[in-house]
């Protein structure tokens, strides 16, 4: 931006920019005026190659490859495309005890929680092992995170499962069920990776922390309900997901309350919910969370086939067939009526488990300073999820609550992902009749510790005390979820996010500006009780783009604006008012109709004997204003760099031509 100090009778800046001088040759008063400067000449073709890459390539994926020989570039590529290949070379054998170490701990909560997360999917048990299995192989080779494990997720599941439920009964229906789960799981997979590949990660951000926030929430509330089935010991539950008709069908089946069940899922649920509650007040000790559920497991296990032939109230998993993962790609279910479901399903699904993936990524990442590509990512978790829908996989991504196990365990590499898939595979071949007898009481129990951190009433509190807005949306969110149903609760809180979007959009914020005393600083008089009104002048400042959304909204609030302080000044018998300026620094960008409605407010302002002033308009803004020929009507002294200038020049102006 070109500057210099020019006497007020200079008519032009010697430079490219459109100069503000003063008009008044008689005037022996020097003001520093500086020229708003057009942007550098850039072609068509240019513009839209920076847009191009502002949108779509922030952090211009391809600066590496520059100045390398072709070797390098290949080396350069593989790592791009496989992370593994960027630490896998400077592995040793240090590294690997530390990962040795976390993903066996990892492999003791993932074993139970995958048996857990699988029914809360309304899906067979042994199909959450194998979603512990072949998709943490698949991230290690292609996933960024360093300490993220991969596996089945509470609000994933609960998602697919009430989703799915809807439209198709999972045991009267069980094949067809099945189908539509691994289905769904291609179809988030799929959609997961388009994402990353076109580079479209931006469109998840409408799911607002508020939203999220209020989501889980609700989720956790809803399959924590959902689990006094199996503390219970009832055998006939409702499958519907909103809070009312669980409440209804927990006391409405009173006769079929197990004393037993009651009493020993109660006693394995405290022992967690203790666990859990050691480990978070003192992180060391995070190996007595991370083991409670499978030693639980194991003990209610051998306490239940003691007890086997005393009592029959207690009901269990029964048989898991052992082997791998069989191929599933002939159930992939893509015609007839329930395609729709499937790809809806998966589409959302896919976008839950995916911000919770990236999040969970990128908050360890920052504990250990290095950084999770979010590109990478979620071409990690869709192929791997692809991949997955054909080995009889369900939707997966990174858990919280085992990657938080993980990253304390002291996991150094994404190995720990295949030293506890290593530890799943065992279990597969070998370990399966080991829990014919493992009680559904303590896989309620399992998923009941695990979904009570996910009500973050303090996250709640804190958006109240900072954001009502985002409060708002946040109980939208929550109780669309506990009254409603999962997904429409979801849609809920989207909308009215993407309202609080179109607000801020359609009716932006205006101000009043005012001087601070004996400085060229110029703030609003609302918010800086020393910023006072300047005689002659009512100064406003924009705080959005100008551009057909609210470009009408903007004239009329700006005319109000004039009509609102010329009451005043007549009420304080005050000077006139005889200028209008518009502080655009904050205004980014500007759309014809913008231009427009400048033109049509200049004009009435005239009407009204009132001067129209812009002040520094940015780049873009100013550029398409000098083709439009607006700068040209608004005349010599109608654009100016700043208000303190603006402010001077007018009146020195006004002085000289003896005007008060």
């Amino acid at each position: 931006m070109g500057h210099g100090t020019n006497r007020v009778e200079d008519m032009a800046s010697p430079n490219n920019g459109t100069t503000a001088p003063a008009t008044a040759n008689t005037r022996e008063t020097i003001v520093d005026i500086h020229s708003v400067c057009l942007p550098p000449k850039k072609t068509t073709f240019q513009k839209l190659k920076k847009r191009f890459g502002d949108v779509f390539f922030p952090d211009d994926p391809l600066e590496r490859f520059r100045n390398q020989t072709w070797r390098n570039r290949v080396i350069l590529g593989l790592q791009s495309l496989f992370p593994i290949f960027t630490w896998g070379s400077q592995y040793d054998l240090k590294l690997l005890r530390s990962d040795v170490v976390s993903g066996l701990t990892i492999a003791s909560l993932a074993i139970p929680q995958g048996i857990s997360y699988a029914k809360l999917a309304n899906l067979p048990p042994i199909v959450g092992l194998y979603s512990s299995f072949v998709p943490p192989l698949i991230y290690s080779v292609l996933g960024s995170s360093k300490h993220l494990a991969v596996g089945p997720v509470s609000i994933a599941s609960l998602v697919m499962g009430s989703m799915l439920s809807e439209s198709v009964s999972p045991t009267q229906d069980s094949i067809l069920y099945l189908k539509l789960a691994f289905t769904s799981t291609f179809f988030a997979g799929l959609f997961q990776a388009s994402l990353g590949l076109l580079r479209l990660g931006f469109l998840i951000d409408f799911l607002s922390k508020a939203t999220l926030i209020g989501f889980t929430a609700g989720a956790a509330v809803i399959v924590s309900l959902q689990q006094l089935k199996g503390l219970l010991g009832i055998v006939h539950f409702t499958g519907k997901m909103q809070f009312i008709p669980v409440m209804s069908s927990v006391f409405s089946h009173r006769s079929e309350w197990s004393w037993e069940t009651i009493l020993m899922g109660l006693g394995f649920l405290a022992i967690l919910l203790t666990t859990r509650h050691i480990s978070m007040r003192k992180p060391k000790l995070f190996w007595i969370s991370a083991a409670s559920p499978l030693a639980s497991v194991a003990i209610s296990t051998l306490l239940v086939f003691l007890i086997r032939n005393k009592t029959q109230a207690i009901s269990f998993i029964g048989h898991l067939p052992k082997g791998l993962n069989p191929p599933s790609s002939n159930m992939l279910y893509f015609s007839g009526t329930h395609l729709a479901l499937a790809i809806k399903t998966g589409i959302i699904t896919g976008i839950l488990s995916l911000t919770e993936g990236i999040a969970v990524g990128r908050t360890f990442a920052s504990l250990k300073n290095y950084q999770v590509n979010g590109n990478k990512e979620m071409m990690a978790i869709g192929f791997m999820n692809m991949a997955g829908s054909c080995t009889s996989c369900y939707v997966t991504t990174g858990s919280f609550s085992r990657s938080a196990v993980n990253y304390n365990a002291g996991a150094k590499t994404a190995v720990s992902n295949i030293v506890m898939a290593s530890a799943v595979l065992v279990t597969l071949l070998f370990l399966m009749p080991l829990f014919y007898y493992t009680p559904n009481l303590i896989l309620a129990a399992i998923i009941l510790t695990a979904v009570i951190g996910l009500i973050d009433y303090q996250a709640a509190y804190k958006l109240w005390k900072v954001d009502k807005f985002d409060f708002f949306t946040c109980m939208c969110s929550f109780f669309g979820v506990l009254l409603v149903s999962v997904p429409l609760g979801l849609a809920i809180a989207v909308g009215v996010s993407v309202l609080k979007i179109l607000l801020h959009v359609t009716r932006p914020n205006t101000l009043e500006f005012g001087n601070i005393q004996g400085t060229q600083i110029y703030q609003s008089v609302k918010r800086y009780r020393e910023a006072s009104r300047i005689p002659g002048f009512l100064i406003l400042a924009v705080e959005s783009p100008i551009y057909f959304a609210n470009s009408t909204y903007l004239q009329e609030r700006i005319l109000r604006w004039t009509r609102e302080e010329e009451a005043r000044i007549k009420e304080n018998n005050g000077s006139s008012l005889k200028c209008v300026i518009l502080d655009m620094t904050a205004v980014s960008s500007i759309d014809t109709c913008g231009i427009e409605a400048v033109f049509e407010l200049r004009r009435r302002l005239e009407k009204q004997s009132l001067q129209l002033v812009l002040v520094n308009p940015v780049g873009s803004v100013m550029e398409k204003l000098h083709k439009s020929k607006i700068i040209e009507s608004l005349g010599l002294s109608g654009l100016y760099l700043t208000v303190g200038e603006a402010v001077a020049d007018l009146s020195s102006t006004w002085k000289a031509h003896g005007q008060p």
